[in-house]
Formats: structure tokens, C-alpha cells, sequence
């Protein structure tokens, strides 16, 4: 059992991901960005804001963590606020890793969780951890810079770096593409309207994703790694609609809206998991059919 802080605990990963390492015993704490409703399965419940240094150095001062998992951030590719995307991203990052580093006792792991959107605009072959970043949207410049943080800090914290590709399931907000296919089935509206279906996207299932995280966590092998977290399957996104459709028993009527095709969007994803695989062992990972029918059936 160890100490585990969890930033973006009540995101969609970190509600995941507490349920998960809970279920192993550890005890818990979260940071969340604002005051809510208790959150099953912590021990404790902080608010702070990221962007503030005195904020992180109090919180990691008063729960002394033995490993750390940084999933706090803005997570939507095409976020408008430009300046918070970089100051929570980056700045938050920055000083949470500040603020670790000068505890009398570092933590034992420290994950941080970038993007496989440090790959950049790609068409085509499957994306390992040795290929040179070019990001090509802000998020994924975000992403990238968070990532050279960690050099920064890693000769003083243990920090372990994980770069999921897509993934989905259930609690997961509406403004992504696959909970809005799954609400629109789900309420029988057959008219939708999205931004470009010819992408394709290496899709994971939460589950396996924080699988993967509580594994890499307490494996000492880990430790200065970088890791995709993946499927190994890039999947159109209209082949995504076809398989909600058959599922649900629905047709949609898909309209393309131009004010969701961005400029600077990323053709295609997909990634290799063979380093993570050779750390941690095989992940059994859930088919696309059984994800969507899990969130289907929520």
C-alpha cells in the first residue's frame, strides 16, 4: 500500500483510476480544481489550483505522498482559451514538479501524463516512442513542453512519462466525439452533426488505460521511461459510427459541421505499445464492440 496523490481526480481518468488503485488498498488523495461533491474511494480531497506555486508547495507538504499521478490539465484538443491551455498545462506542471522536488522526501514514482499528440500531423505507420515529436496543435505543444519538464526534474524526482493515444468509456464528457456519438444513440437522435469522420484514431478503453498506469506505477523498471499507452489500432472514425449504429439498432444522418473540421487536425493516430508491454507484461484490453456496448448500456 502506498500514499498516492491524484491530480484531475475528478476527471474522467481520475475517477477511473481511483477506483482502481483503491481497490488495491492504497490510500488515496485527489486535488481538484474546485469545491465538489466527495469523491468515492479518497482518503482526501484538496483544493488548489495548479497555476499557483504556494498552493502546490502546501498541498504536497501536507500529504507527503510516496508516488504521485499527474492527470490534472485542459484536455480538449480544440480548447479556445489558448492562455490557460499553457498556463495549466505547462505552468501547473512546472510547479507541481517544483513543489515534489523539494519535499526532505521525494515521492518514490511520479507519473506524468502527456499526449500522443506530440506526434504530430502523421499519415501513416505505427508511432513508437523514438519517433521526433512534432506537435501541431497547441495542446499537443503543451504536451511536448511538459515532457522536457520532466527532463528537467528528472534527476531529482523518479518521474515516469505516459503518452495515451485516444481513449473512451463511461463519465467521459460529452464534448468528445465518441460520448456524443453514444448520446445521440442513446436518446434515438438519428441527426448529428460533427467535424471530420475520415480521421482515424488508435482508440483505448479507459479501463485498460489505468491499468496500464497502476501497473507502471509500482514497477520500478518504469522509472525514466516513456511509454505509449495504446491499442495498437488506428480505427476511422466513421468505421466508430457504423459500430454504435449496429449496436444501438439506429441509422444516423451524419452532417458535417465546418466550424468542427479544424485546420490543424490530426489525420491519423496510431501507436505501438511493444515498450510498454516488455515493462509491465500483456494488457488485456477490451474489443471497441464491448467499450461502446459498456457505454451504451450506462
Amino acid at each position: 500500500m502506498a500514499f498516492v496523490l491524484i491530480t484531475g481526480a475528478e476527471g474522467f481518468t481520475g475517477r477511473h483510476l481511483i477506483t482502481r488503485l483503491a481497490a488495491e488498498g492504497h490510500e488515496l488523495h485527489g486535488l481538484v480544481h474546485r469545491e465538489g461533491a466527495p469523491i468515492d474511494g479518497l482518503a482526501g480531497q484538496h483544493v488548489a489550483d495548479l497555476r499557483d506555486p504556494a498552493a502546490m508547495t502546501a498541498l504536497v507538504a501536507a500529504v507527503r505522498p510516496e508516488r504521485v499521478v499527474h492527470l490534472a490539465g485542459i484536455a480538449f484538443v480544440a480548447h479556445d482559451d489558448v492562455r490557460a491551455l499553457y498556463e495549466t498545462n505547462v505552468l501547473g506542471t512546472r510547479n507541481l514538479l517544483h513543489a515534489l522536488a523539494a519535499l526532505a522526501q521525494p515521492p518514490a514514482a511520479v507519473m506524468l501524463a502527456s499526449s500522443a499528440n506530440v506526434y504530430g500531423n502523421r499519415r501513416e505507420g505505427v508511432l513508437t516512442e523514438d519517433l521526433p515529436p512534432a506537435p501541431a496543435n497547441d495542446y499537443g505543444v503543451t504536451k511536448m513542453a511538459c515532457e522536457h519538464l520532466a527532463g528537467v526534474y528528472a534527476d531529482r524526482l523518479p518521474i515516469i512519462t505516459v503518452r495515451p493515444f485516444n481513449y473512451t468509456g463511461r463519465g467521459q464528457a460529452g464534448q468528445f466525439v465518441v460520448p456524443k456519438i453514444i448520446a445521440h444513440a442513446r436518446a434515438r437522435q438519428t441527426v448529428i452533426e460533427l467535424g471530420n469522420i475520415g480521421v482515424a484514431r488508435d482508440f483505448s478503453d479507459v479501463r485498460a488505460v489505468v491499468d496500464a498506469y497502476a501497473r507502471l506505477l509500482v514497477e520500478p523498471a518504469a522509472i525514466g521511461g516513456l511509454f505509449n499507452v495504446c491499442s495498437g489500432v488506428a480505427r476511422p472514425l466513421s468505421e466508430i459510427i457504423g459500430l454504435v449504429e449496429q449496436l444501438a439498432g439506429i441509422r444516423f444522418e451524419v452532417r458535417v459541421n465546418p466550424a468542427a473540421v479544424r485546420a490543424d487536425e490530426v489525420r491519423s493516430l496510431c501507436g505501438s505499445r511493444a515498450r510498454l508491454e516488455a515493462v509491465i507484461g500483456a494488457l488485456e484490453t477490451p474489443t471497441i464492440e464491448e467499450t461502446l456496448a459498456w457505454m451504451l448500456d450506462e
